[in-house]
């Protein structure tokens, strides 16, 4: 098959896939992040609540997480993600004046919930409908429009803002509107699924052994979200002012973080290639634990930019390497299932982590053993993902 063929094959499922995580997660929940300082400054509302409708979307991320298999089990799944994509684009058009809390409150809700299926269920209809040969590829590059919204929000959000904050609201919704459009298009256009020969293991004897492994690897992930809660949440406070590098600094970072995150499934592409899936979530692993102690070990410039670029990749990155982890083992027809309750996971677990670091924190004053502790959830994920890959050898 000529290169021209695999490309015309593979370019629907990318196309969703991009687009969704784009919309879902890109814009959905990392577009917001640079809105809440100009929110509370223009007086839509105080600090507190405009913290209370980041909880919102997390809140319903998790309901949506756990809906998402069930939903298009009962209905199709294109109308549910077509559903879904509206949502989103109506929660950024229906927010562009201040109407008041408990109105941004159920967009910020319902947003996060769609953010969610869009996450769960897009992700598992490519996979299902790309050919094996091109699953690595497909199945790690359809999370870039993750990388895509932090970069968005990092460089293009700010630059709207300083327009004016109404005009922002609306040009994110019409972004939304496009993309949406454009992964509709690609889930339109997609082959009927490739079900057969996708699992791991084929013996039916193995099944403890299949769902033993998997629980592993959820929690492995569940451990990813809380480990690096640091860097997301406090990693520009922590050197513009804790570390008395300024603001200018710290945000040249977080634009190095999006620059990461960008090309966060491009690397794993490229691992998954030459390692399998197994020891390329191992190998992530791995490296992110690394990466979110190096602040603690030095706070050189290299340093910096360094654990900005690989903890920013590892974000979508280790998303997209569970998600092809667990279609390998549980093969493409249960992957929705078993995705989605790996996504549940992972939102429980940042949002724990994000309340008790926050505590933490509000105890010590310092970032710095955050970081810490970071570095040891993930150094214990890694763990998990390794006992998993030495299982699942044992059980073929």
């Amino acid at each position: 098959m000529s290169p021209t063929t695999n490309v015309q094959r593979i370019w629907p499922a990318l196309l969703a896939g991009i687009f969704a995580t784009l919309v879902g997660i890109g814009l959905a929940r990392f577009a917001y992040t640079p809105l809440i300082p100009v929110l509370i400054e223009s007086g839509w509302f105080d600090a507190s609540d405009a913290v209370y409708l980041g909880a919102a979307n997390l809140l319903g991320y998790l309901i949506g997480a756990l809906a998402a298999h069930r939903l298009t089990e009962r209905f199709a799944p294109r109308l549910i993600v077509g559903l879904s994509l509206s949502i989103v684009t109506l929660g950024f058009l229906l927010c562009s004046w201040p109407a008041g809390f408990y109105w941004f409150f159920v967009w910020r809700f319902l947003s996060g919930a769609a953010g969610a299926i869009l996450m769960v269920v897009v992700p598992s209809m490519v996979l299902s409908r790309t050919a094996i040969a091109h699953r690595s590829v497909v199945g790690t590059l359809a999370f870039s429009g993750i990388g895509i919204g932090v970069v968005l929000s990092a460089f293009v959000v700010p630059a709207l803002l300083s327009l004016d904050l109404t005009f922002t609201w609306l040009v994110l919704g019409l972004l939304s509107g496009v993309c949406a459009l454009a992964c509709d298009q690609g889930i339109k256009r997609m082959p009927k699924p490739e079900l057969n020969a996708a699992s791991a293991f084929s013996n039916g004897s193995v099944t403890k052994s299949i769902s033993t492994i998997v629980v592993l690897v959820m929690l492995a992930y569940g451990l990813d979200a809380a480990g690096f809660i640091p860097h997301t949440v406090f990693w520009v406070d922590y050197l513009a002012r804790e570390n008395g590098f300024g603001q200018a600094a710290a945000s040249l970072q977080w634009g190095i973080f999006g620059l990461g995150a960008l090309c966060g499934p491009f690397v794993v592409s490229l691992f998954v290639a030459r390692l399998g899936w197994a020891n390329s979530l191992t190998l992530a692993f791995a490296l992110k634990t690394m990466a979110i102690l190096l602040p603690v070990l030095s706070l050189a410039l290299v340093s910096q930019a360094v654990s900005s670029f690989l903890v920013g990749a590892f974000g979508p990155g280790m998303a997209a390497l569970t998600s092809g982890r667990l279609a390998q083992i549980v093969g493409p027809s249960g992957h929705k299932q078993a995705w989605g309750q790996a996504t549940a996971i992972f939102a429980i677990t940042q949002t724990v982590s994000g309340y008790m670091m926050s505590a933490a924190y509000d105890v010590l004053d310092t970032y710095t053993p955050l970081y810490v502790v970071g570095s040891a959830l993930l150094l214990l994920g890694t763990l998990l993902v390794y006992a998993s890959a030495s299982l699942q050898s044992r059980a073929r």
